[in-house]
């Protein structure tokens, strides 16, 4: 790693740049060459040894797994567990309806005998599961007959297309992995309601939930259980080049009422009902054929209306009319490589963030939200961080943030065009990013343009080298430019085993110090011991401005051991989890700014319930004063504190769920109590329900008291699977802001969709309480074009 870091600090920063800019031509010199590869590509030779890995698009390979089966057999396995299929092609439609009465159903015998991960790793399910896989012309065909012994305690709460609750509900859930690389692929899962949730997985553990393909599913009842009919379009799916293909695939059943989670394939019990994204693990899909490659083109129009009011704007907008229009294109230059093209853009539809009250003096992330930005995220991901992913709080900075783009501060920024290009060419991942924005006099922002390069390499069975490199042409600060780039390295030594490392550099107009970061990490998690051990060092000037960055100037070691066994002897606990954790951090001069050590100790019960009990002391240096509150700082200097925590994790197939909290302690110089609710949720009916949250923290300190509430609550009200209306309401006593935003989205057809959306943000300190600080009406409707 040292000599990586030594040969690319040798290389003269404008020549790094000279690259970035003139990547454009590279990449038109790429499209050429992956499209005559593509045009000339022949269906692959297939063969099935003992054992063998993938090999790159177009050259004869073996696949992992038992020879084919012969017809009329489906399925064959071997005594170490692998699993082959062979998909059957229709000779006459089906009817996507949940009713699987056709013929076909009858006369081809499923796929079945599936495997718990838990609680019994590797016992028979207790509940049957018929898997068949077909495929036409356009689609392929995957449906599934879910027998149930209990029918009534199923657990079914979710029906919206997306839903947060859907991985918690009774589920069904498949993946592909349609490059047959053993490592990505795209997911799928359905309620026995029909609430879907879709997509797509980086290196078998970053999941991207935002990825909409068009596709058509259908749910249904019979006495013994429930039923899933589903239709993907090849046109939704990105693949190996050729007719002939080689997939992988796994199918996962979830049954919630008996918390039992089973697989197709074996699957250890660690992965949880994570195993599916484990496409090193998924069975061999044979005798596919895809369609021959004709033009894919996608054109999805926009126009929205919109009526706005702003009293923070110079000059203060009351009730201002717009409308706009806009188009979004997709082009799939290869099987595998796709152009998106941006004219435009609006995000208009996007859910407001979710607030949070920040009482550390490092800075908080906030996730992704915005359609052009999610989908292919994972091609971007660099060091193991992923860009904007909810809920994460991590010092390693992140070389690519998406939300740096079109938005400043939070406010929106406009964004006149942008261009994407993701997808695989061989055992390479691509990812080329171009947007232009526009300027805003409100935030004074200028035009700019950002940039993005990733390639990634499979090296190994299952490892991975690549390079990201990102340019902005106005700085954050509104002069100069700003450019940062990197290499990266994951090491998948086993199933438990990972090593990621990273080395990265920034160049910022008027900065000079020290401007890298580089990182090293081991993670060895396995069922019943986990270990973690980290270094990261982060410069004082490393600045990545279309990154994010946390915490700079810091030197931290970072340590983690877990001892989670499975008591036999008492029925009711499914797992216990020890844990420890040691933070240890210095700035670059080698002085001492943080060390922690935490303590806990959890049980998972059988019902899916959790609880735990955390204890924690902490050192903390803080080398400048620190405004913590409201009329309240702490001067510069060395603090020492602990905390103890008391937690419970309510199981989410319960009416009401949620993860409770209280936290006390002492606090800098003085003491915190604290309580949270997080991911609560109440479901009054399929489609009915509201998820709360509320965190509250009293601060006594030697230079004063202040007290934060955060309150706020998520009402859903989901009339189809494809309809449905959400309110979000927020209250924020640290910034004196209460706001509503709710949506009505209808996906009228596949792939097109009509949004109604409210937003209004208030000041609970204006002269009237509370006063009006921005509204904004918007009406918005999509249209998709399949060419």
């Amino acid at each position: 790693m040292g000599r990586l870091a030594r040969c690319l600090s040798a290389i003269p920063l404008s020549r790094y740049f000279a690259i970035l800019q003139s990547c454009g031509y590279a990449i038109v010199c790429l499209l050429v060459v992956a499209r005559a590869a593509g045009a000339g590509q022949t269906g692959p030779l297939l063969r099935a040894p003992d054992a063998a890995a993938p090999a790159s698009a177009g050259a004869p390979f073996t696949f992992d797994g038992p020879a084919a089966p012969l017809p009329p057999a489906v399925v064959a396995r071997d005594e170490s567990g692998r699993v082959t299929i062979r998909a059957v092609r229709l000779t006459t439609p089906i009817q996507i309806d949940g009713q699987l009465d056709e013929a076909v159903y009858a006369t081809v015998p499923s796929i079945s005998d599936f495997i718990q991960n838990d609680p019994s790793e590797g016992a028979p399910a207790t509940e049957k599961t018929e898997v068949w896989i077909f495929f036409d012309g356009d689609s392929v065909i995957v449906t599934a007959r879910c027998w149930e012994s209990r029918p009534e305690r199923l657990v079914a709460n979710e029906m919206r297309r997306d839903g947060a609750n859907v991985p918690q509900n009774d589920n069904f859930a498949w993946m592909f992995d349609t490059f047959y690389d053993r490592r990505n692929g795209v997911i799928f899962e359905v309620t026995p309601v029909g609430g879907r949730l879709d997509g797509q997985v980086t290196n078998e553990r970053q999941l991207n939930r935002d990825w909409n393909p068009v596709w058509d599913v259908k749910v249904g009842r019979f006495e013994g259980g429930w039923v899933v009919e589903a239709a993907l379009p090849f046109k939704s799916l990105r693949f190996r080049p050729g007719r002939a293909q080689i997939w992988g695939f796994n199918a996962r059943r979830v049954n919630r009422w008996k918390n039992e989670v089973s697989y197709l394939t074996p699957i250890a019990a660690v992965h949880g009902r994570a195993g599916h994204f484990r496409a090193s693990l998924a069975a061999t899909v044979t005798g596919l054929e895809a369609p021959a490659q004709t033009r894919n083109l996608e054109m999805k129009p926009f126009a929205n209306a919109n009526m706005t009011s702003d009293r923070l704007a110079t000059p203060p907008v009351l009730n201002a009319l717009g409308a706009d229009v806009g188009v979004d294109l997709k082009y799939g230059i290869t099987q595998g490589l796709t152009a998106d093209l941006t004219y435009n853009t609006d995000f208009a539809q996007v859910e407001a963030d979710e607030q949070q009250v920040n009482l550390t003096r490092f800075n908080l992330s906030f996730p992704e939200k915005r359609d052009f930005f999610l989908e292919n995220q994972g091609t971007f991901t660099f060091g193991g961080v992923t860009s904007g992913m909810p809920n994460m709080v991590t010092d390693t900075p992140m070389l690519f943030y998406s939300r740096r783009i079109g938005l400043d501060r939070g406010r929106p920024i406009p964004i006149v065009a942008g261009g994407r290009l993701t997808g695989r060419v061989g055992r390479f991942a691509l990812g080329v990013l171009n947007v232009q924005s526009g300027e805003d006099d409100d935030s004074a922002a200028r035009a700019t343009n950002f940039s993005v390069l990733r390639l990634k390499g499979d090296i190994l069975r299952r490892s991975s080298v690549g390079v990201l490199a990102t340019a902005r042409s106005v700085g954050a600060s509104g002069a100069g430019t700003n450019q940062a780039y990197g290499a990266d390295a994951a090491f998948v030594l086993s199933d438990m085993l990972t090593i990621n490392t990273y080395w990265a550099r920034t160049h910022t107009d008027g900065l000079s110090g020290d401007d890298t970061s580089y990182r090293a990490q081991l993670d060895y998690n396995g069922d019943r011991y986990g270990v973690q051990a980290e270094r990261l060092i982060v410069g004082d000037d490393f600045n990545p401005e279309v990154g994010f960055v946390r915490r700079d100037d810091m030197r931290r070691s970072f340590g983690q051991f877990r001892f989670s066994p499975r008591p036999e002897a008492i029925k009711a606990v499914r797992k216990f989890f020890y844990t420890g954790t040691l933070n240890y951090v210095e700035n670059g001069a080698g002085q001492l700014e943080t060390r922690s050590w935490d303590g806990e100790f959890a049980a998972e019960f059988q019902s899916s319930d959790r609880f735990e009990v955390a204890y924690s002391r902490t050192f903390e240096f803080l080398p400048a004063p620190f405004g913590i509150g409201s009329g309240v700082t702490l001067p510069s200097g060395e603090y020492e504190f602990a905390t103890g925590r008391v937690g419970v994790d309510f199981g989410r197939q319960r009416r009401i769920s949620g993860n409770v909290a209280a936290e006390h302690g002492t606090f800098y110089n003085g003491h915190k109590t604290a309580f949270t609710l997080t991911q609560g949720r109440m479901n009054l009916s399929p489609q009915l329900s509201i998820e709360p949250t509320y965190s509250l923290n009293r601060v006594k300190l030697v230079e004063g008291a202040f007290v934060t509430h955060l309150l706020g609550s998520r009402v859903t009200h989901t009339m189809t699977p494809l309809m449905f209306a959400s309110a979000l309401l927020q209250y924020n006593s640290a910034s004196h802001a209460v706001g509503v935003n709710v949506r009505l989205r209808w996906e009228y057809q596949p792939g097109s969709e009509l949004f109604v959306v409210f937003d209004e943000q208030r000041d609970t300190l204006g002269a009237r309480f509370p006063e009006l600080a921005n509204r904004a009406l918007v009406v918005k409707i999509t249209r998709l074009f399949r060419l």
